[in-house]
């Protein structure tokens, strides 16, 4: 029965990329029931010893049990406990994955496949979704009838979620892990090209600045490391960029406005759209579209953008509890009920998270979470590394959490169900990577 169970949640745990389409209710049910069965498991057969010696484990705990201390002095102790006990089911997700749910290789194979698979159908939803444009609508609907609620912004098939290039660049690399670890497409430089290329347009045109930029980044460092396949990233990079600039020379979106006012501040790009009217083909009607600021002007002005009232006000927080920070979770709280912080939000209302994973942790947890936290990505690149599993793989592994936990960025919150469980399950997909070998007989 137990060994059953154990399949049953292999399989489960393999269509976690699947479910994360749905939204962030379906993944989180399968992976907090999958880490009860794991516990179980390990006490059952009573190889909880044999974690224990692990150092990626117990710096897992020690990690986990840091959000728990510091709890003692946050603000708002009901938020700051009831998350940190929770997030343990996040931590155990990599642990779980590599000892137990993908331990058969098998399997692991098959969670590449479904990864390839569904990055490949996210990227041919959302450039459909792009493709269905109208200048007075914005994006239409996607393969499957969702359709966006932001003008200018794909949703493809996450609904009202603006997520598919974070989705598409996240995994992306995991699924051209399992292109190489064919042996027929191992070397089809053709193919490699064109999956790689496929999603460095679509984050691009997705409008997730972020998400571009860390694909862009990971193919660079795999350009200079990942030897025997750099003719095919040199190739992807030069043809995404040829279709970067067709459809920004040839799409509608980029060509059928002027800008009116473009400043620094959340939607401060105020921009006049034109298009046939509908009563009239012959004439030109006009309507005021708000979108996202320019780089450049949130740059120039980064201090009064959104992202830098919330980092300013994040650093104040550390600043004022620089050991134990303000309590995890308690960022919006303290943003709200604190009237020096409020105040310190002058053009934007306060943020439910610091928008940056190591900012984060330093205003909530302070230095001591946060020194913990990167004790505990350092211990998972050395289990990378000491696995024995192809180099190539390995490097991939690394490409791939040196993008996810890159420091300057903007990001999601690691407490948070999508984003917590999208990060977590890729890095127990990235440990199991390092260890896997070509099967020759692919």
């Amino acid at each position: 029965m137990i060994l059953q169970s154990e399949k049953i949640f292999s399989y489960l745990f393999l269509l976690i990329p699947l479910f994360l389409i749905t939204g962030p209710a379906l993944p989180d049910i399968v992976i907090t029931s999958g880490v009860l069965f794991g516990v179980f498991y390990f006490f059952y057969f009573k190889q909880i010893k044999d974690l224990i010696k692990i150092s990626f484990f117990k710096t897992t705990i020690l990690f986990w049990l840091s959000l728990i201390f510091i709890s003692l002095f946050s603000y708002n102790k009901i938020n700051s406990f009831q998350d940190s006990l929770i997030f343990v089911r996040f931590l155990l997700i990599p642990i779980f994955c590599y000892f137990l749910f993908f331990k058969n290789t098998k399997i692991f194979k098959q969670s590449l496949l479904v990864i390839f698979v569904l990055v490949i159908f996210v990227c041919i939803d959302t450039f459909y979704q792009f493709l269905n444009y109208t200048s007075k609508n914005g994006f239409g609907e996607d393969l499957l009838g969702f359709e966006s609620n932001w003008y200018g912004r794909l949703t493809g098939p996450f609904g009202n979620e603006l997520i598919p290039g974070s989705y598409i660049t996240k995994l992306g690399l995991l699924g051209f892990a399992y292109l190489i670890s064919i042996k027929r497409f191992e070397n089809n430089i053709i193919l490699h090209s064109i999956y790689l290329s496929l999603i460095l347009l679509v984050s691009f045109v997705s409008g997730e600045r972020m998400a571009f930029a860390t694909f862009g980044l990971g193919l660079f460092i795999l350009f200079i490391f990942l030897e025997g396949f750099r003719k095919s990233i040199f190739l992807s990079i030069i043809i995404g960029g040829l279709f970067i600039f067709l459809v920004t020379y040839l799409h509608p979106f980029y060509n059928d406005f002027k800008i009116i006012e473009s400043t620094q501040y959340h939607q401060g790009q105020k921009i006049e759209k034109l298009y046939p009217c509908d009563d009239n083909k012959e004439k030109i009607c006009s309507k005021i579209i708000n979108i996202q600021p320019s780089f450049f002007e949130v740059i120039k002005n980064f201090n009064t953008s959104a992202y830098g009232e919330i980092y300013i006000l994040s650093f104040k927080m550390f600043l004022d509890n620089p050991i134990t920070g303000i309590g995890i979770n308690n960022f919006k709280y303290l943003c709200n009920y604190n009237n020096f912080y409020k105040d310190m939000m002058v053009n934007y209302n306060c943020a439910s998270h610091p928008h940056n994973i190591y900012i984060q942790w330093l205003a909530e947890g302070g230095v001591i979470v946060l020194i913990l936290f990167i004790i505990y990505l350092v211990f998972i690149v050395r289990f990378i590394l000491k696995n024995e599993g192809n180099k190539k793989f390995k490097i991939i592994s690394l490409v791939i959490i040196l993008t996810m936990f890159w420091p300057i960025m903007s990001t999601g919150s690691l407490i948070k169900n999508w984003y917590g469980i999208t990060t977590f399950f890729i890095l127990g997909i990235c440990i199991c990577l390092s260890r896997f070998k070509n099967n020759p007989y692919n």
